[in-house]
């Protein structure tokens, strides 16, 4: 991981291109800007699984190609992310890797480290978007750092359900460093 002016570990933050990460995406750059640190943008990567023999489809060997294919759409999105940003965002240094593995385990060895972990909050609605997605519940568990979940911005109260509105931005857990 790269080292930051302040010696610190970066913010860390998963991608997987959904418009919760883009959002995990902005606050992360935001964040490493005030801390001075830098920004590693992590997609972890599944190859194709070998459950396809049994359908009588060849195994798809991965010669790293689809994982370069991977990172590039995710670095190219994060470009067009970083484009909308101001200046002093876009001045912030960030670093795009895709790295193969389960989402919640690759965020967790990618944090070690590092100043902060980030990753977005899949928005369910009412009682179920209180409670954590798979991989947030994971890295919350289980990160070396500390874990921001980085709700959605409320939607306009003429399209947002009462219980929907009641809470959102950012949320922290764990030590705050």
């Amino acid at each position: 991981m790269d080292a930051t002016v302040e010696g610190r570990g970066p913010v860390v933050v998963g991608f997987d291109g959904s418009a919760p990460a883009e959002d995990a995406v902005r606050f992360a750059i935001d964040e490493g800007g005030r801390r001075g640190a830098s920004v590693r943008v992590v997609v972890a990567h599944e190859p194709p699984d070998a459950w396809m023999t049994s359908y009588g489809y060849p195994l798809l060997a991965d010669t790293g190609e689809i994982r370069q294919a991977v990172e590039d759409g995710a670095r190219t999105r994060v470009e067009e992310i970083r484009a909308g940003l101001g200046a002093a965002e876009r001045a912030v240094p960030v670093e795009v890797v895709a790295v193969t593995g389960p989402a919640g385990w690759v965020l967790t060895q990618e944090a070690e480290g590092a100043a902060m972990l980030v990753v977005g909050h899949r928005g369910r609605g009412g009682l179920r978007s209180t409670l954590f997605g798979s991989v947030g519940l994971s890295v919350v568990l289980r990160a070396p750092c500390p874990v921001t979940v980085v709700r959605p911005t409320p939607a306009p109260a003429h399209e947002a359900h009462e219980q929907d509105a009641a809470v959102a931005g950012p949320l922290p857990v764990g030590p705050i460093a």
